[in-house]
């Protein structure tokens, strides 16, 4: 199964222990996590900019998500989808890597709901996501 985990998500697991660092753990374990340049890109200007981090420890850590991660070229809306460009990446590259879901926190995607047969799930949300999930799965 693919998974995005959308850059709010990333830095706030980078950021403080917490759900999201959990939820990033779990998910490196047992799922194929998915991203684009584009969107490790905005990870790098986020950690530089607005959270001070030093280039070396961003360039480490986007470095190991290119390594981990399966990275891919979205193709970008023919229009806008959301209030905001970036969002559109996002859900670009879901599309392009065939997600069955998108973690984020970010309001503007949450209220889309299901995008293109992709879910759109908070931190809080994905383990009771992921339950019944497992059972559609198996049940």
């Amino acid at each position: 199964m693919n998974l995005l985990l959308d850059t709010n998500v990333l830095v706030a697991a980078l950021m403080a222990r917490g759900s999201c660092s959990e939820v990033l753990e779990h998910c490196v374990r047992h799922y194929a996590i998915v991203s684009s340049q584009s969107l490790l890109d905005e990870l790098r200007d986020v950690l530089t900019r607005k959270f001070r981090q030093r280039v070396v420890d961003v360039r480490t850590v986007v470095r190991l998500f290119e390594d981990t991660f399966t990275l891919v070229a979205p193709e970008p809306f023919k229009s806008p989808v959301c209030r905001y460009p970036d969002d559109d990446v996002v859900l670009a590259t879901a599309i392009a890597a065939r997600c069955t879901a998108v973690i984020s926190g970010d309001q503007d995607l949450l209220v889309l709901g299901p995008f293109h047969d992709i879910r759109v799930i908070a931190p809080a949300a994905f383990w009771q996501w992921e339950s019944e999930s497992t059972f559609r799965r198996h049940g």
